[in-house]
């Protein structure tokens, strides 16, 4: 499968960023997207009273009210996500990579079509629920790329997940500002399925959606040849399936993944209200802020983690990284300059980038050839979950406490998962997928 590599690698790449793309588009645009439903739909709509509600717990805090807004929004997405990682994972063990992706890749697009004419705020709802469900395809990428690398070499091959993840958060929240501004709506606009202010964005995502199926569509192989499948799994329980993935280290390094993963989100979800509240950040300060954390992320799991890994072994690199949030949050804790701001995301950026593909890599290299999918769905689903409820954990701490309570009792949590990656066992050597 030498010959058909970087069309794969170009693909798992590809796919992982949009999605993060499609996850992040909105972040800039919350505010604006509650205001407009609100007075589009009026008071007494869904939406309406969702608002009231949100205002009702944040004691009239209109940042807050968007933050919580926010999250209920990223949560619905992060659940699906969650759920069907393991799912499309499970299905393509038993039917392939290819038809798995295809079908969640077409997916994607429907869901950017609903968002695109979501003139109504159930619209909008529908294609978050569609494109969450669709967005566990991520498993479906890491598992083709598990197909096609050598235990030694998984690493490098997750460090392309890693990028994609690192460099979609630069571009998502980039493309959603910048388009913020570029209305496609008539001025009549209906209720139901038109378009309206925030057509722009969903339309760009739309048009990547569309070139990633295509591109799939011509190039993407099949990397699980018929005679090394397994029967895959059959529900759409997660827990029932992550029962089945009964191998040594698997279960320790998703706890470990979904422990870890839920602090830095917390921690992520909260940098712009300390940013603006702290330092005065306008938006674009804090555009560059996360083109600085992203930058790093996708430097450090492209170049270092590819380099480093066979060389020092992904447990090592999942402790070192582990390690490097602690002062990360710690600084952010403290941060009432832009330099101690700043060294603290380094820190943050540099554990984070290590983290993820190390132990991506070593959930693989943990489980068989045949229960591949599944095992990245496994590890996958941890990520979704945790992206699920940390920010509504990062959140409530922020605004119910005090502004350096999230970041404190992140570091206070890291010692859980650094005390479980002391533990984690030697992966066995494998034979050459490829």
């Amino acid at each position: 499968m030498n010959d058909s590599r970087p069309s794969i690698l170009g693909i798992a790449f590809l796919t992982v960023f949009l999605d993060i793309v499609g996850f992040s588009i909105l972040f800039p645009l919350f505010p604006a997207i509650l205001d407009w439903y609100v007075t589009h739909e009026g008071p007494q709509s869904s939406v309406g009273q969702l608002s009231a509600y949100l205002q009702e717990i944040a004691n009239g805090n209109e940042i807050a009210v968007y933050t919580l807004f926010g999250g209920v929004l990223g949560s619905l997405y992060g659940l699906l996500q969650f759920v069907f990682a393991i799912v499309w994972g499970g299905l393509s063990d038993r039917i392939g990579r290819r038809p798995t992706l295809l079908f969640t890749l077409f997916g994607t697009v429907i869901s950017y079509v609903v968002w695109t004419f979501a003139g109504s705020f159930s619209l909008l709802v529908a294609a978050r629920i569609l494109g969450g469900i669709m967005a566990g395809n991520i498993s479906t990428a890491s598992a083709a790329i598990a197909d096609t690398t050598t235990a030694e070499n998984r690493a490098k091959g997750m460090g392309i997940i890693g990028m994609g993840i690192g460099l979609g958060f630069i571009m998502g929240p980039a493309v959603g500002g910048f388009l913020a501004g570029v209305h496609l709506e008539s001025n009549a606009v209906s209720s139901g399925f038109a378009l309206h202010p925030f057509s722009g964005a969903a339309f760009a995502s739309l048009g990547l959606a569309v070139i990633n199926f295509v591109w799939a569509l011509r190039r993407f192989p099949e990397t699980l040849p018929p005679e090394r499948r397994g029967e895959g799994h059959r529900f759409l329980n997660p827990f029932k399936a992550l029962r089945t993935l009964d191998y040594p280290g698997v279960k320790r390094a998703n706890l470990l993944y979904l422990v870890f993963l839920t602090a830095f989100a917390a921690v992520e979800f909260t940098l712009t209200f300390l940013a603006v509240e702290r330092l005065n950040y306008a938006p674009s300060d804090l555009a560059w802020m996360f083109v600085y954390v992203g930058l790093i992320i996708a430097f450090v799991q492209g170049g270092i983690v590819r380099r480093m890994a066979p060389k020092l072994g992904e447990r090592l690199l999942t402790q070192v990284g582990l390690a490097c949030n602690i002062p990360g949050f710690l600084l952010l804790a403290f941060a009432h300059s832009s330099t101690m701001l700043y060294a603290g995301l380094g820190f943050m950026a540099v554990g984070s980038g290590l983290v993820s593909p190390c132990l991506s890599a070593l959930v693989s290299r943990y489980s068989p050839p045949d229960k591949q999918g599944l095992a990245m769905g496994s590890f996958r689903s941890m990520g979704s979950l945790s992206r699920a409820i940390g920010p509504i954990i990062g959140a409530v701490l922020y605004w119910k406490f005090q502004s350096s309570a999230p970041y404190f009792a992140a570091a206070a949590l890291l010692a859980i998962p650094l005390l479980m990656a002391l533990k984690l066992p030697q992966p066995a050597e494998e034979a050459p997928n490829a």
